[in-house]
């Protein structure tokens, strides 16, 4: 029988070249999970080989008849890489995910029959009933369970997934003799022992450096929202090859790769909101040098494989010094020089809050949740009717509670399992005091203080830290256009941000519960098809790079009226819109605004003045508005109560520009705009300052 070695050996040449060789760490992992059925945990840097440890192991293991790996895997992107690495090692593998539905029989068939070496899923296929039902007996039947990315596994890792946490209690339920890996080449000491506590007592840990030689990090600070736009684009000008650069929000990734195209590059941008094939497009592209760089959110962050990567950008701190390292290590893993170069915003800390706090139960919601469901089952819509609690945090908390087994599915229904849900105060603020302090090594990550490389393998309690000599920090160079970018492109990066249009998309339906809003005194019943508002526009949008340092801080000091830069960029606004207008507008009506009136009542001024038409203040304010945490049933029910029609106002037919200050969810227009058509407009066309995410 062939060893261990001789598979991890076979394993190598064919991923990396016949004259690769194995690490120690590498055959001793093989050897454990192979000879002595162990569980084992590999914390070891990107590039180092943690996945020929797997692929060799599989190899191993099914020669001796044993079953298929199961590996849990976080990313599409990463699953993709990961099926063509299988075939390159001489395996078999597919996939069980959200996108190949039709496909799952076939590739449960082929397991059965013992076609197939290596199955891959996300931990969301956990948490899915129809591959639950499966799941004991893929578990029995595995002859390897791989977790990979674990640091994912932990509450203290950098990247918390509820579903990850179904992986402890998965783990109690397999053979004993199952050996189960788990990898990561991002885990501090803290992670890397709750993962091992979570694989048990007796698993094996082989944890190396974390120091990247071939990388050269630097930090260029003090640079504005069209500043960095412009430093990226001399950037790739100036650097060779192809990379990625990291954006924090989707909004952020779409417009800087509007720009860089504006600017002449082949660029993309990433995000999870794109289409599979679309992604797919993205990714093989940049892999073929097709694309300079593509602009991505974190979704394009873990076991993305380009060895040749030249260069990674972030354009926004990443929350932790643990995130940062992962996506920089995307760079360099087959080259002796890459760049990774980090662009700190003054956003960053706001962006951070909105994500540390985003996975963390709020305990009266929870109380909302568990009353509704006491009468029954409830489908999702039902219960944000009955709890007010927007659509996105509820669907997070309902996940929660199913992975603590407190809410189990019926069907399109949730319902309490019996078992009772304990808020864990303690976890959840030690949770956000790790957040807290993760923030701040960022924070002085960012500040420079020290050698970048040092500093990252000390966040992540590498055993052997050291200076690199290589990063800005130590050689007092930055790459590229260096400290600022030149004048010329950050003109261009001006005039195309205030360039760009802001959409206000006209809502559908009215939100189902909203109906009885009106009937009972006498208003209009809101249910079924709006036909009340048209598509509107925006001056900026969250924090546009074009105006964040013009409009931004007019919310957030006292009411004053616009000044004279941001109402000439309203009637821009509404100089490229006109186009499409179906007529033109007839009079301007105010949006009644309670927490900025004069800044509102500025902008609808200044646009009737120009555009040389009656303003109508017909609307008011007859109680308080809702806040912006509220179910869309609730909000609108709220606002049919405090947005009216002054007594006897009359507003003329034909089209009206209805114009405010901010809007977030786009109900206070829309329920503005139904009043005014029911009082004779014809059509009724939003536009505000700000849009809100």
């Amino acid at each position: 029988m062939q060893t261990a070695e001789h598979h991890l050996n076979r394993v190598l040449a064919a991923m990396a070249g016949p004259d690769a060789r194995p690490r120690a760490d590498q055959t001793a992992a093989v050897a454990a999970l192979v000879e002595q059925r162990a569980r084992v945990l590999v914390v070891q840097a990107t590039g180092w080989g943690k996945s020929a440890v797997y692929w060799a192991a599989t190899s191993a293991l099914r020669a001796e008849g044993k079953g298929p790996t199961l590996i849990v895997s976080p990313l599409l992107a990463l699953m993709r890489d990961q099926v063509s690495a299988a075939a390159r090692a001489g395996l078999r593998a597919a996939t069980v995910n959200s996108t190949n539905l039709d496909d799952w029989d076939t590739v449960f068939d082929d397991i059965a029959g013992n076609r197939i070496d290596v199955l891959l899923v996300s931990p969301e296929r956990l948490g899915n009933p129809g591959f639950a039902r499966r799941l004991p007996g893929l578990l029995a039947a595995a002859g390897l369970v791989v977790i990979d990315e674990a640091h994912c596994i932990s509450d203290w890792g950098f990247d918390f997934r509820p579903d990850y946490q179904r992986l402890a209690k998965t783990l109690l339920g397999i053979d004993p003799g199952t050996p189960v890996l788990a990898t990561t080449a991002t885990a501090n000491d803290r992670v890397t022992q709750d993962i091992g506590r979570q694989l048990g007592a007796q698993a094996l840990t082989f944890r190396g450096s974390l120091a990247r030689s071939s990388l050269r990090l630097a930090v260029v600070p003090g640079l504005g929202a069209l500043e960095r736009y412009a430093w990226v684009a001399e950037a790739l000008d100036a650097f060779a090859g192809s990379g990625i650069v990291y954006a924090l929000t989707v909004a952020e990734a779409q417009r800087l790769a509007g720009f860089l195209k504006s600017c002449g590059f082949e660029v993309a941008a990433y995000h999870g909101a794109l289409e599979t094939e679309e992604r797919q497009r993205i990714e093989d592209a940049l892999r073929r040098n097709a694309l300079k760089a593509v602009v991505a959110t974190s979704a394009l962050g873990m076991g993305y494989d380009k060895p040749d990567l030249a260069f990674c950008i972030h354009v926004g701190s990443p929350a932790s010094p643990v995130a940062y390292y992962q996506q920089v290590g995307r760079a360099g893993r087959a080259l002796d020089d890459a760049v990774a170069v980090l662009l700190p915003a003054e956003s960053d800390e706001q962006i951070w809050a909105y994500f540390a706090t985003a996975g963390v139960p709020n305990e009266a919601r929870v109380g909302k949740i568990l009353a509704a469901l006491a009468g029954g089952p409830q489908t999702l819509v039902e219960l944000e009717n009955a709890t007010a609690i927007r659509r996105g945090r509820l669907e997070g908390l309902l996940k929660i509670l199913a992975v603590d087994e407190v809410l189990g599915r019926e069907g399109s229904a949730w319902k309490l399992t019996g078992v009772p849900w304990v808020f864990d105060a303690p976890r959840w603020q030690a949770l956000a005091q790790v957040r807290e302090r993760e923030a701040g090594l960022m924070r002085a990550f960012a500040a420079g203080c020290g050698c970048l490389m040092r500093f990252l393998q000390e966040a992540l309690d590498d055993p052997a830290p050291g200076d690199c000599g290589r990063c800005s920090v130590c050689t007092g160079r930055l790459p590229g256009p260096g400290a600022k970018p030149g004048a010329a492109r950050l003109d261009a990066a001006r005039v195309f941000a205030r360039g760009q249009d802001v959409l206000i998309e006209p809502r559908k339906l009215w939100p189902s519960g909203a109906g009885a809003a009106g009937g009972a005194t006498g208003k209009p019943v809101r249910k079924g098809r709006i036909t009340g508002c048209s598509e509107g526009r925006a001056l900026a949008f969250a924090d546009d790079p074009g105006w964040a340092q013009s409009l931004l801080p007019l919310f957030n000091r006292p009411d004053a009226q616009a000044p004279a830069e941001v109402l000439d960029g309203v009637v821009a606004v509404l100089a490229r819109w006109r186009r499409h207008w179906g007529g033109r507008p007839v009079a301007v009506v105010a949006m009644p605004c309670a927490s900025h009136p004069r800044l509102a009542a500025s902008v609808a001024g200044h646009v009737a003045t120009v555009g040389r038409l009656p303003l109508l203040h017909v609307l008011r304010l007859a109680g308080p508005l809702p806040g912006d945490d509220l179910a869309s049933a609730a909000k609108v029910a709220a606002l049919v109560q405090a947005l009216v029609l002054q007594p006897g106002a009359a507003v003329p037919a034909g089209p009206l520009l209805l114009v405010g200050a901010r809007s977030r969810s786009g109900w206070a227009l829309t329920v503005a705009a139904a009043l005014l058509r029911e009082a004779g407009a014809t059509a009724v066309l939003p536009l505000v300052l700000h849009k809100l995410p």
